[in-house]
């Protein structure tokens, strides 16, 4: 069996308003020359065109999807968020939450992204595909169910959980989000499951300044299926990979999914604009293997990794390709013109030891 690419053209049309990096325009904030928000088209169309010319895409099954239906929609964000969503796009545009603009037909194109979701999990659980990525615009994992920001609309990967679900198709999941800020949507839809596990790597302090805290583990029938793991500022490829080995891997295998799903953000990478850490194509790479031989190991090697983060549109291309690859068992590559630089970088030993044990006292505390 083969690796899926979802993809629509469509999902590159998604639009903005009037920002200055984050920043709404007026005042003193003067506008950028190339206008709008980090969220931008160009990393997700410079990593499909890569993928392209380095002939990796013709090795994928490449495949749309259909819009996510209103009853899928419904089974994570309520009517009156759909129907006041629907309305402004309908209406030409505008913004529902916290910097998440939309253009007209925003409504559509954000069920579009979440429909991509829906389709590579359905696909992979089917067993028609070993494992597939999405690359889903706009992204999702800050969406709560009433209230989109940081960029996302709808919770895409909780759409397709729920949606897969409904199916029959699933039973346990684990969530697997490395995007540089926390999952805060994801988080928020399931924290008081146990069908469920949910766990975010991301930089402490960054975006959302109040979530993502080391003691949040679920409430209820959830009280030990949602983890987080702040990671310092400066982490880098070693610290990456440490968080993996030492807890979230073994979380996952102690939970035994039936799938597992990555919320993929490129926005640890180490030239990204809104993060401050050091991550590299390699560590994409190296992480990428990790969890595939996780989900080998545990559930037949179902495994989807969704698009969410990352705004380099230089870097974030070489990140995405060595990551599909990866998943692929593919021999084509995209060479990192930056791996010698970024290598020198990377934290000290002397760092790299305080991150570790940083991580290792976090496990010790989650009783990993």
């Amino acid at each position: 069996m083969t690796t899926g690419f979802f993809m629509d053209e469509r999902c590159f049309w998604h639009a903005g308003g009037n920002y200055a990096f984050t920043m709404p325009i007026g005042g003193l904030v003067q506008p950028l020359a190339a206008g709008g928000l980090p969220e931008n088209p160009e990393t997700k169309r410079r990593l499909r065109n890569l993928m392209e010319v380095t002939g990796l895409m013709a090795e994928l099954d490449v495949r749309g999807a259909a819009l996510a239906s209103r009853s899928d929609l419904l089974r994570v964000h309520p009517a009156t968020y759909l129907d006041e969503f629907k309305r402004l796009s309908d209406a030409g545009g505008g913004e529902l939450g916290l910097r998440t603009p939309f253009a007209p037909g925003g409504y559509e194109i954000a069920s579009l992204s979440a429909g991509l979701s829906i389709a590579a999990v359905e696909a992979v659980a089917k067993g028609d595909l070993q494992n597939a990525y999405a690359l889903s615009r706009p992204p999702g994992h800050h969406a709560l169910p009433d209230f989109p920001n940081g960029f996302c609309l709808l919770g895409n990967i909780a759409i397709a959980i729920e949606a897969a679900k409904a199916s029959g198709l699933v039973d346990r999941v684990a969530v697997l989000d490395w995007d540089v800020h926390h999952g805060n949507g994801t988080e928020a839809i399931f924290y008081d499951r146990d069908d469920v596990l949910t766990i975010s790597l991301h930089q402490e302090g960054n975006y959302p300044l109040d979530t993502g805290a080391l003691a949040d583990p679920g409430t209820g029938a959830g009280e030990g299926y949602n983890i987080n793991l702040p990671l310092h500022a400066g982490s880098g490829h070693t610290a990456y990979l440490h968080a993996l080995d030492r807890v979230a891997i073994p979380a996952i295998e102690a939970f035994k999914p039936d799938m597992i799903i990555v919320a993929c953000g490129f926005d640890a990478a180490i030239v990204d604009p809104l993060a401050r850490m050091q991550a590299t194509a390699a560590t994409f790479a190296a992480m990428t293997l990790r969890i595939k031989q996780t989900a080998e190991k545990l559930c037949d090697g179902k495994l989807v990794l969704v698009h969410e983060g990352g705004y380099s549109e230089a870097y974030v291309p070489f990140c995405g390709h060595a990551t599909i690859a990866t998943l692929a068992d593919s021999d084509i590559t995209a060479p990192d013109p930056h791996a010698e630089n970024y290598h020198i970088r990377q934290p000290s030993p002397r760092f790299d030891a305080f991150l570790r044990d940083a991580i290792d006292a976090m496990a010790d505390e989650l009783n990993l």
